[in-house]
């Protein structure tokens, strides 16, 4: 899911949507996956170049991407959809120059203890074995676009790129989560715990490990008996509490965190022995799932005047 604030962004949204071709294109482009532009054309009834000319404002609103592979006549241009989910925030009140963010891929993890079941996988294949989690030790972690685990954890490092004279007042957090059962079950309830820079801030139990339908993002190749696709939550830690989606979760506030511009932030993610529901694990990254994120981090700050 992305988010719109600016005029240029969210005109540019608005000029590719009201075109009711490129909402059949686009539609199109997310059922068949890779679709070719002559497969496009063919299937919207309309020439190539039209084609052409409809995609590259689809592109100009980074809606699509275009990639070319070997084809019998040459190389094909075929395409795939980036985002179908957007947030048009009109009424934006963060100044751009108090905030930072990052995306911190899913298999960037700094530590983990994890049970099977488990395992991790680039858009490509499966890294190593399933259930044997020696292999979140292998090198080809850092291309990993999902991981699950039944119990356990996993910590990532977030940058701290705050200034001496800059006081943390809100971290945001986006990412795509769900529960791990052996195989899928949407009636699968697992509280998975959240950390920051080692306070428990709250839980969130997820309903379930969902598959059956193909996440949008989630490769062919991906077994149907596997979780295919989680739910986007956003955790908030402002001045008022910790928040998943608006509601909250604990009373922990940003300030009982005490981050200064020299600590280190760090985010776990866990399913804890102690848990009422020991229901595992999903995070999905960019390649899987619905959304083709990994884990997105905002930070809002304020400047002290007086420590300049």
């Amino acid at each position: 899911m992305r988010t719109l604030r600016t005029e240029t962004e969210i005109e540019s949204l608005c000029k590719a949507l009201i075109s009711p071709t490129r909402l059949q294109m686009l539609r199109l482009i997310a059922s068949k996956r890779n679709i070719n532009l002559n497969e496009l054309a063919e299937a919207c009834h309309i020439t190539n170049g039209a084609v052409t000319h409809h995609i590259k404002i689809l592109e100009e609103s980074n809606l699509v991407e275009l990639t070319y592979s070997p084809g019998i006549r040459g190389s094909q241009k075929k395409c795939t959809i980036k985002d179908y989910q957007f947030v048009i925030d009109i009424l934006s009140a963060n100044d751009k120059t108090k905030m930072y963010e990052v995306e911190i891929p899913v298999g960037n993890f700094i530590q983990y203890k994890v049970y099977p079941t488990c395992g991790i996988a680039s858009t490509t294949k499966v890294i190593g074995e399933v259930d044997s989690p020696k292999y979140f030790d292998d090198p080809e972690v850092r291309d990993a676009g999902i991981l699950w685990f039944t119990k356990g954890f996993v910590e990532y490092r977030i940058p701290n790129y705050l200034e001496h004279n800059q006081t943390l007042k809100e971290l945001q957090l986006s990412f795509e989560i769900s529960s791990e059962a052996p195989g899928i079950c949407d009636n699968w309830p697992s509280d998975i715990y959240f950390s920051i820079s080692g306070t428990h801030i709250g839980y969130w139990t997820s309903p379930g490990d969902f598959g059956g339908t193909r996440g949008l993002f989630t490769p062919d190749w991906w077994d149907s008996q596997w979780n295919s696709y989680g739910l986007l939550k956003l955790l908030v830690i402002n001045e008022r509490g910790t928040f998943i989606d608006g509601g909250k979760i604990s009373d922990v506030t940003i300030d009982n965190l005490n981050l200064k511009p020299e600590d280190s932030i760090t985010l776990k993610i866990s399913v804890p022995e102690t848990a009422t529901n020991i229901g595992g694990c999903t995070i999905f990254g960019k390649g899987f799932g619905n959304y083709n994120q990994d884990i997105k981090v905002r930070a809002l700050f304020v400047e002290d005047e007086n420590k300049s």
